[in-house]
């Protein structure tokens, strides 16, 4: 079963936590110095929050899976979309284990789907966190790829 994920990058774990948990109705099933985590029925989401952002706001959006069968086929609808794709296997990200895939949509909004494989004890397995956002998000917008039409194959290209 999927669980929309969203991550949003706040300035202050602390005074969050009472907003969000008044607004969920419940409290964190994850809670760390610098980072939170909600893992809500109703509606089906994962909503974190944590310090770590190189923005506040939404630092990224994703579709979380409960199985390897469900991530091969989330990884299968991606690449129909003919985006750019980062792929990670066993990566340690905000305080999971996870097998993942990146994609930036036209907008630029970063987007994952991933599946948890465990719980590690540090933020992002106590690598430093690199700029590029509040988790693991890729640094950089992956790009669209170019579109190729029927007919516009051009020789040597290996699209054809």
């Amino acid at each position: 079963m999927k669980r929309f994920h969203v991550h949003v990058a706040v300035e202050n774990v602390a005074q969050s936590l009472g907003f969000y948990s008044a607004l969920f109705g419940c409290e964190p099933a994850v809670v760390k110095d610098d980072y939170a985590k909600w893992m809500l029925d109703d509606p089906r989401v994962n909503f974190a929050i944590s310090a770590r952002g190189a923005a506040v706001g939404v630092d990224h959006l994703g579709i979380q899976v409960d199985s390897d069968e469900e991530l091969a086929a989330l990884e299968r609808q991606l690449a129909a979309a003919d985006v750019a794709m980062l792929t990670q296997t066993g990566t340690a990200c905000c305080y999971a284990e996870s097998d993942k895939h990146w994609v930036s949509d036209p907008a630029g909004i970063a987007w994952e789907t991933y599946h948890t494989l465990s719980s590690v004890p540090t933020f992002n397995g106590g690598e430093a966190a690199t700029g590029g956002g509040a988790c693991c998000a890729p640094p950089v917008k992956l790009e669209m790829k170019p579109r190729i039409r029927l007919g516009e194959c051009a020789p040597g290209s290996g699209c054809c």
